[in-house]
């Protein structure tokens, strides 16, 4: 059976990103003062947008670290399985506890950054969940949702080309949305993926986009 994978190495990754902030202006018309990774492919494309945005504005972005797990249930006691990637958990989230790792949403630009877009759901989800959050700092503080002008933006390496999730990204978002590229609807095979010789990987990526 034919290999379905597009198979992705470290240097596509820093080039996209690299041309991805030259042709969307980041740091310009949208220029974030806190980073969201989702994790854990969006810790290395966080890490690499960030030198590229300090290396425009000189300002080192904090990235704050989220876990958010889209899975496949189990077949339940009857012995019927669930609808496969139907479901997002959080297994870590922002920090809002002790005054040394306060983490203030209010008045911020804030990019969620992934991998990929995929069915759009663990993004839909994120950005629900931190609007909530949003809201509750607005609250605490005295003010009226919105009031705080926080917004939110969304940095993916890869969209695949296909249809999403019927809930879709609020339109303030969604002007936000920077996909530094977009792939058909197969199998990205990224380079921390990969167990065996990182050379050889480099290589099929290197064919998988030639």
């Amino acid at each position: 059976m034919a290999d379905n994978k597009l198979y992705i190495s470290y240097n596509q990754i820093h080039q996209l990103i690299d041309q991805a902030v030259k042709d969307f202006k980041l740091g310009e018309r949208f220029s974030p003062d806190l980073m969201i990774a989702i994790g854990g492919g969006g810790f290395i494309p966080a890490r690499i947008l960030r030198s590229f945005l300090k290396a425009r504005n000189g300002c080192n972005i904090p990235i704050q670290a989220i876990g958010l797990s889209l899975y496949e249930e189990l077949p339940n006691a009857q012995g019927t399985p669930e609808a496969p990637g139907t479901h997002v958990s959080k297994t870590q989230w922002l920090n809002f506890g002790g005054s040394d790792s306060l983490v203030s949403l209010l008045g911020r630009k804030i990019l969620i950054v992934d991998e990929v877009d995929d069915s759009r759901k663990t993004l839909v989800y994120a950005v629900d969940e931190l609007q909530k959050d949003i809201v509750e700092q607005e609250r605490q503080a005295g003010m009226q949702p919105g009031e705080s002008n926080t917004e939110i933006g969304i940095f993916v390496v890869y969209n695949k080309d296909k249809p999403k999730v019927e809930q879709q990204l609020p339109d303030g978002v969604m002007q936000h949305y920077y996909p530094a590229a977009t792939t058909p609807d197969r199998w990205l095979f990224f380079p921390w993926d990969c167990t065996t010789d990182i050379e050889t990987h480099s290589e099929l990526a290197r064919k998988s986009f030639a």
